[in-house]
């Protein structure tokens, strides 16, 4: 089966967020279930120059937008036995950053529309063109508008895969014309969004089949408190929408081998664990204790991701014989807040307002339980690396998490972790002490969920397995 495989970023060439994860991972493994997979991504100047250094130039071709006739060059690179393909234009992705900027609209209309096209240029057909989020979202629209008058894009199909529905690429209608589609695509029912096109929409439309990255999320999205705006069309193609949870690459997430954390353990050597807790609060200046439960924290720090709700309870919770250590960055607001409680609870609070990918290792080695009260998540990856290295994930019940963490069942001793239903402070708030009550009082049942989460089927095998099927369904 061909796949060609579209991200605006990859590990470990660009990363902005959890699609550069999935975008690194899914394709090793796709791979190795008999997929031929190629993976395309922009030839973005702050790739790091040792991988530029090993790509060879395949071939080059152009790209028509509106008046422009815009130069394509293709980059070819294997690396961990993936075949990666970079479409290089100096004017559009000469930039620091990848996104963020006034052409955006058009960066991406001829990103999308040269990985429509070079399929024939690297004489690559593939059965299935996979998209990813509103940067490659219109390339489900090109597949379609090229159907009626080349019969190359006839058998294609198409999988857009949606990673966060609060991005969708809003632009204004005048790239339509940029785009070369007429008018027709600016209706209600296509492109439209207001006064304004939707590159997320026109995915969902245009696209075989659509997927997130949770069962739950794709649930989620269905209503308006989820679908920004969006979700009348959710629940227009119902029919073709499905969840697919992200995993972890254990090679990256492995406490038993990470280099990057103090001392190496597994679930056969959970008493090694505390060690990692002994060398982190040296680092960070709190006392070194063995018995104190750490509360750990690696996030960008914004509303979305519930600071809100540890806002509210956080003077209360820093009462009890705890520790808690954040390290991240984000709204002022937010870092401000968690620097002043560093400042008045200094044996309690560790703030690191930065993001050190180490000392992100070490925090969820170090730490007895991970925090992580989202008011949405589509997925999440933190929770799952947390189970990896038997760090006991408290999180709200949204997105992924609620397929993914099982809530402590004191009567079955069943879960992987605790977690609470409402956006509400207090029940965050009773949540953690719950938690904190059975690592103190019941030390068996503490130890059977750390057992429990490490024990867990996460890494992207199990997904991959799904994404193979779904492209088999697809196919047929």
């Amino acid at each position: 089966m061909n796949i060609l495989y579209l991200t605006g970023e990859a590990v470990p060439f660009i990363k902005t967020g959890g699609l550069a994860d999935v975008a690194g991972s899914l394709p090793k493994e796709l791979i190795k279930l008999g997929c031929d997979i190629r993976v395309v991504l922009p030839l973005f100047s702050s790739i790091d120059e040792s991988y530029k250094a090993k790509m060879e130039k395949i071939t080059e071709f152009y790209v028509d937008l509106d008046w422009k006739h815009q130069y394509a060059g293709v980059y070819g690179l294997e690396f961990d036995g993936v075949k990666y393909y970079f479409i290089d234009n100096l004017e559009y992705f000469d930039r620091d950053n990848p996104y963020g900027y006034d052409d955006d609209a058009e960066r991406f209309i001829f990103f999308s529309k040269a990985c429509t096209l070079l399929g024939k240029e690297i004489n690559f057909k593939p059965d299935i063109i996979h998209s990813n989020d509103w940067h490659t979202a219109m390339v489900n629209v090109f597949v379609n508008d090229y159907r009626r008058g080349d019969s190359y894009y006839d058998d294609i199909r198409t999988l857009f895969t949606i990673h966060n529905l609060k991005y969708q690429g809003v632009f204004d209608p005048e790239y339509l014309r940029l785009a070369g589609l007429d008018g027709s695509y600016f209706n209600e029912n296509d492109l439209k969004f207001y006064d304004a096109i939707n590159f997320m929409k026109a995915g969902i439309i245009h696209a075989t089949a659509v997927n997130t990255v949770s069962e739950n999320y794709a649930r989620e999205i269905h209503y308006p408190f989820y679908g920004e705006g969006l979700d009348g069309v959710i629940r227009q193609y119902d029919y073709k929408l499905s969840g697919i949870v992200n995993g972890i690459d254990y090679s990256e997430w492995n406490p038993a081998t990470d280099q990057m954390i103090d001392q190496n353990y597994d679930i056969n050597s959970i008493d090694k664990k505390v060690l990692n807790k002994l060398a982190i609060q040296k680092i960070y200046g709190l006392p070194e204790r063995e018995d104190v439960p750490m509360i750990g924290l690696v996030s960008r720090l914004n509303e979305m991701k519930g600071m809100d709700l540890i806002r509210f309870i956080l003077e209360e919770l820093l009462q009890e014989d705890i520790q808690f250590v954040l390290l991240g960055t984000g709204d002022y607001t937010y870092e401000e807040m968690f620097k002043y409680f560093a400042r008045k609870y200094p044996e309690k609070m560790a703030s690191r307002i930065y993001f050190g990918g180490a000392e992100a290792h070490k925090i969820y080695a170090a730490s007895d339980f991970y925090l992580m009260p989202s008011i949405s998540e589509p997925c999440g990856i933190s929770q799952l690396i947390a189970m990896r290295y038997g760090t006991l994930p408290i999180v709200r019940e949204a997105g992924g998490l609620k397929d993914t963490v099982i809530p402590y069942n004191e009567y079955t001793g069943e879960g992987t972790g605790y977690s609470f239903s409402n956006i509400n402070a207090h029940e965050l708030l009773f949540t953690i002490k719950n938690a904190i009550s059975i690592y103190n009082n019941q030390e068996s049942d503490h130890e059977r969920l750390i057992k429990n989460a490490m024990s867990q089927d996460i890494d992207w095998n199990m997904s991959a397995g799904k994404y193979f099927k779904l492209y088999e369904n697809i196919r047929a």
